[in-house]
């Protein structure tokens, strides 16, 4: 199905509107009045992949592009004009758009009219003073904001006797990031839950502007190291719309090879978090060594043992011959073997599964309704997956499966994640027959025009979409990194809920979620 037949029942619908094939997604332009109801239309159909700011060279300003995705379908930026004034809130019709509206306020100084609860999210009011918007800003102005810190209260909800709130974080031992809870309870039961993320903002997006390609891929996989690979081949696949040589085929199916790798290591980690937190160590100590045996095959094979440097604008920085990809496959077919072995006996052990059933849970319809992606999403029901619904890279040559589960518990994101592994390994046999002779980069690769596009990847934790605009010198304007833990860190607050406070580290190992990706 081509762009017009996709756009034409909205451009019939609404008169005013208008729509202009760019890239590889769809402009359409209207006015703020008109936006809450065009995206109610599309959230039935399309998938919420975030907001995006553009630089407006008529006004100089910034313009927010609502963008949307669709199964096998085009992509589509919403561009709302006269947006510097206000816009009105799409957080009611929306529910994903909540944290990315009080997002662009915090950093862009938009304001959402209508929106519950503004200010004092990125940017802490303890020290950030509202209005200071860092991302139209320079870096001497910001400086000449900064206040002191100062006592920070949130206030509670629950009203009933003997209430009270109890604060975790957002200081830790060991190597946990900083972010706050707050768990509101009468008793032992949570009644609610407040996140309070961005203690450690570094404001990546910003530093990425003005960077030519090649330092912004360095710069974009440190968003999160444990998934470096899928950070920068986001960013990579978006600034590679605007070259003009295409990526080899040979360099596309090793990209596909590389981003499985990472995902069974990332699995494999998560699984060995979950054992630990019900209190298993031997096994989550025999799931940690399996992991160092594959962070050391990646350290061997590629250079780095998070495969940091290993992306580059056009394909990859080495290449390995079918011989070497056969013998990365045996080694981590020798850690999937010891693997498989834990986690079947993990399925006769009832104390492991009483700790998970029923716990955490999130039905579908809340699933939806935050938008989730990755392995959360999937166990909850939501079969969604960017590298069937906008195959990218290699991925419409590889047979492979999407293992869904329907409970949405502790126990159906557990099995999720080894089912993954799983479909992962399936993925990775397949590649060698299919490497052909040929470069793993293509040669004289440049950016020739300005505009803006998307790149996307379907990492282990879900989706990482990235919107870049770049300059006629082939430099970036701006950059926004839609990241899973923008999306699913959303959603934890109504999964602790109803539960006992001993619970919360069971459900927040089950979700696998990364601190560092939500304070890019």
């Amino acid at each position: 199905m081509d762009h017009e037949t996709w756009m034409k029942p909205i451009l019939d619908r609404y008169a005013g509107i208008r729509a202009k094939i760019e890239r590889n997604w769809i402009r359409i332009t209207t006015s703020p009045d008109l936006l809450p109801e065009l995206v109610g239309v599309l959230t039935h159909d399309w998938a919420f992949a975030g907001i995006v700011p553009e630089n407006d060279p008529k006004t100089h300003s910034v313009r927010l592009l609502y963008v949307f995705y669709a199964p096998h379908g085009p992509w589509i930026g919403i561009e709302v004009t006269n947006h510097d004034q206000s816009v009105p809130t799409v957080s009611d019709v929306l529910f994903a758009a909540d944290w990315q509206e009080r997002e662009m306020e915090d950093l862009f100084d938009v304001h959402f009219k209508g929106h519950p609860q503004l200010g004092d999210f990125v940017l802490h009011d303890d020290y950030w003073p509202e209005g200071t918007a860092p991302m139209r800003r320079n870096a001497w102005e910001i400086r000449q904001k900064a206040t002191g810190s100062q006592d920070v209260f949130t206030p509670g909800i629950v009203e009933a006797p003997g209430s009270f709130v109890m604060p975790i974080g957002p200081v830790y031992s060991g190597t946990a990031e900083s972010i706050q809870f707050r768990l509101e309870t009468v008793g032992e039961e949570i009644v609610f839950a407040h996140i309070r993320p961005f203690y450690k903002y570094r404001a990546v997006e910003k530093i990425l502007e003005g960077q030519e390609p090649p330092v912004a891929l360095l710069i974009g996989e440190r968003i999160d190291g444990l998934t470096a690979f899928s950070h920068s081949l986001a960013l990579a696949q978006a600034l590679e719309t605007f070259a003009d040589t295409p990526v080899p085929p040979r360099a596309k199916l090793l990209r596909v090879f590389w981003a499985e790798v990472e995902r069974i290591r990332s699995h494999i980690q998560a699984l060995a978090g979950i054992l630990e937190s019900t209190g298993l160590f031997v096994p989550a100590n025999l799931m940690q060594a399996l992991e160092e045996d594959l962070l050391q095959v990646s350290g061997a094979s590629a250079g780095h043992r998070y495969l940091f440097g290993l992306n580059k604008l056009g394909g990859l920085s080495r290449d390995w011959s079918e011989a070497e990809i056969q013998t990365i496959v045996r080694q981590i077919g020798m850690a999937m073997q010891k693997s498989q072995r834990i986690l079947e006996a993990l399925a006769f052990d009832n104390s492991f599964l009483d700790r998970l059933e029923s716990v955490g849970t999130l039905n579908r319809d809340l699933a939806v309704m935050h938008g989730l992606v990755g392995p959360v999403a999937r166990a909850s029901g939501v079969k969604r997956d960017l590298r069937v619904w906008q195959a990218y890279a290699a991925y419409d040559q590889i047979a492979f499966d999407i293992p869904v589960q329907s409970e949405g518990d502790g126990y159906a994101r557990f099995r999720q994640l080894s089912q993954e592994i799983d479909q992962s390994y399936r993925i990775i046999q397949q590649i060698p027959p299919l490497l052909s002779s040929g470069d793993h980069m293509a040669s004289g690769i440049r950016i020739t025009e300005p505009g803006t596009a998307f790149g996307y990847v379907e990492s282990p934790s879900g989706a990482v979409i990235c919107g870049v605009s770049v300059n006629r010198q082939g430099m970036i304007e701006r950059c926004r990194m839609m990241t899973p833990g923008l999306v699913n860190w959303h959603a934890f607050p109504p999964a602790v809920r109803h539960f006992a406070f001993q619970d919360v580290p069971i459900i927040l190992a089950t979700f696998g979620l990364s601190v560092a990706d939500l304070d890019r």
